[in-house]
């Protein structure tokens, strides 16, 4: 489930190894990159920790970052 905090939508994912998790951010980059929208992310190991907010808006919560999360859910 993503929360909100810090005008960011915000998720941890856990994959069962680091390359489930480098592909997941593989896939989740080909999306970004089409909606010219990218995440603030970090990876340790099987873990993959996304951020997103609309720097163009302030740095605040827009439908953008709603419609990209969604997509992200459909990778996971």
């Amino acid at each position: 489930m993503w929360t909100e905090e810090n005008n960011s939508l915000k998720k941890k994912f856990k994959f069962k190894d680091f390359s489930e998790a480098f592909a997941f951010m593989t896939r989740v980059a080909l999306i970004a990159e089409k909606m010219d929208h990218h995440p603030l992310w970090t990876n340790v190991y099987n873990q993959v920790e996304i951020w997103l907010s609309t720097h163009d808006a302030g740095d605040i919560v827009t439908e953008k970052d709603r419609k990209l999360s969604k997509k992200i859910d459909g990778l996971a």
